[in-house]
Parts: structure tokens; sequence; C-alpha cells
């Protein structure tokens, strides 16, 4: 593959090596809003290979991919599993699942824009928490929906609001590791 040549060598890599952290950085935040911002990252740092300066400061190679996508799928896997032990194993139904999904997702959109008026991370935290809250109401109008008793619905609403959090949270930090390995790979070259 063509890889971008700079007029200045050294200076452009770590131009381009600055402007890949930075893109790390935005796709991880993505993560808070129930987006696929680990796999994001990877792609990402997948282009850099393909496209930054194959010599210079700041070389990331192939190996570093792999960790990254063992990183990434680490990052699904728990967010899976916090999921399963959230609303599914206190007996949710399809339709719980699904209104906790769709809740999440529109508590993060929500909490994003009421984070607004705290600097950067107002949004963060804010979508993080209405996400969860997202889904314990989402689960629990899905359950009452379903014809379930308002304590059981409750109960159910509870583990949504849990596994959403730890699994967003686990996502979030597992991301954080994949910027650490990135900028570790970009320096220590």
């Amino acid at each position: 593959m063509p890889r971008l040549q700079g007029p200045s060598g050294a200076v452009m890599a770590i131009f381009y090596g600055v402007i890949l952290l930075l893109v790390l950085v935005v796709c991880w935040a993505t993560t808070f809003f129930g987006l696929p911002g680990n796999w994001l990252m990877l792609l990402a740092a997948a282009i850099y290979v393909l496209f930054a300066p194959a010599e210079g400061p700041t070389v990331i190679g192939w190996p570093v991919l792999v960790v990254l996508a063992v990183l990434a799928a680490l990052g699904e896997l728990l967010e899976l599993l916090a999921a399963m032990f959230g609303a599914s194993r206190a007996g949710a139904s399809r339709r719980g699942a699904a209104m906790a999904l769709i809740g999440s997702l529109i508590g993060a959109i929500v909490g994003a824009v009421v984070g607004v008026p705290v600097p950067i991370v107002g949004p963060i935290v804010a979508a993080l928490l209405f996400a969860s809250l997202g889904a314990m109401v989402g689960a629990i109008v899905g359950e009452r929906g379903g014809g379930r008793a308002i304590g059981e619905s409750w109960q159910i609403g509870k583990a949504a609001f849990w596994g959403r959090l730890f699994g967003t949270l686990a996502k979030v930090a597992t991301g954080a590791v994949m910027i650490a390995v990135a900028a570790l790979a970009l320096v220590l070259q």
C-alpha cells in the first residue's frame, strides 16, 4: 500500500502520530454512547499502519494491531457478560431486553445533551448515567407491557441498569488500555 510521505519526515511522522491519538480518543468517547468505539479505534490504527510513514519516530506495526484487536474483542466480551448478568439473569423477556437497549441509546443521547454545561466530563458522565437509567426504564416499560407485575419489572429494570453501567465501564476501560497500547507503541517503537 502507498504510504504518505511528508516534506519534513520526522515532523510529519510525529504529526500523524498525534492525529492518530486524537482520533483514538474521539473513537473511545463514542463508547459512552453505545457506539462501537473500540472497533473504530482498531480501524483507525489499521488505517494508520497502512498509510502513515513507514520510518520515523512514530511507527506502529501489525503486532500492535493484533493486540488492539484482542483488546477490542475482550471489551465486547466483558460488555456481553455484564449484560448477561444484568437483565437477562433477572429474568427479562426479549421485549424487556429490546426496550432496555432502546432506552439505553435514547438515554445516552439525552445524557450527552444534559451534560453539556459541564465541559468535557459532563456529557460523558451524563451519557453513561442516562444510558443506564434508560436501560432501566426501557426494561421496566418492556416488562410491564408484557404483563409483568411492577415489583418484578422493577427488579429486572435495576438489573438492566447495573448490567449496562458495568458493561459500558468495562468496555470503556478496555478502550483506555487500547489508547495506552497505541501511545506506547508510538513512543517506544
